[in-house]
């Protein structure tokens, strides 16, 4: 099933099957490190490579658009993470639904869907938030230049209570050698 997941997401945008297999090798130390137990860790790899099939469901131009989007286009995009809990709500494991549908909620309470705050958002979300995160910012995407892996490393630290869990950055910032090796093979 995962499989057909990501076929539907490699035919829409072939970026984002590349996305979710990063997001996945860089949640993978960051489970070991923080202690997760072998299923979580599974799950949250299965999590980290679906964590956007829910754009799937948004127009493509948004997706792929080169340049920031505007008020309007952001309502659409943020749809995503509750659309990829609908695409795959029953199918598979609940927590690794639980964990897509979270992965964009904010530690200070400011994200989405449901501006959940700290410990109420899902572990394994918070952990993929700051994978997904760290892959985005130091990866080439239309709207902006990649950061070094130091640049993101400070990025995530500047945000660490707010943006993030701050125990997970501390993991990120703890695993930095592995991280850059796979940045580096990446």
């Amino acid at each position: 099933m995962l499989d057909q997941f990501m076929q539907m997401m490699y035919e829409m945008d072939p970026d984002l099957t590349g996305h979710g297999s990063r997001v996945a090798m860089l949640a993978a130390p960051l489970t070991e490190y923080l202690g997760v137990n072998r299923d979580d860790a599974r799950r949250l790899h299965i999590a980290a490579h679906l964590h956007d099939v829910g754009k799937i469901r948004v127009d493509m131009h948004l997706v792929q658009k080169p340049g920031p989007l505007t008020a309007v286009e952001w309502v659409q995009m943020r749809k995503h993470p509750l659309e990829g809990f609908r695409i795959i709500d029953g199918l598979v494991h609940a927590g690794i639904a639980d964990t897509v549908i979270a992965h964009h909620e904010r530690f200070d309470g400011s994200g989405y869907p449901f501006g959940l705050r700290g410990d109420d958002i899902p572990y394994l979300a918070r952990i993929l938030l700051v994978a997904d995160a760290y892959d985005a910012m130091t990866s080439d995407r239309p709207y902006q230049p990649p950061l070094s892996p130091d640049q993101a490393l400070t990025e995530l630290q500047r945000c660490a209570g707010s943006q993030f869990d701050p125990r997970v950055v501390d993991a990120m910032v703890a695993t930095e050698a592995t991280v850059r090796q796979m940045a580096l093979a990446g």
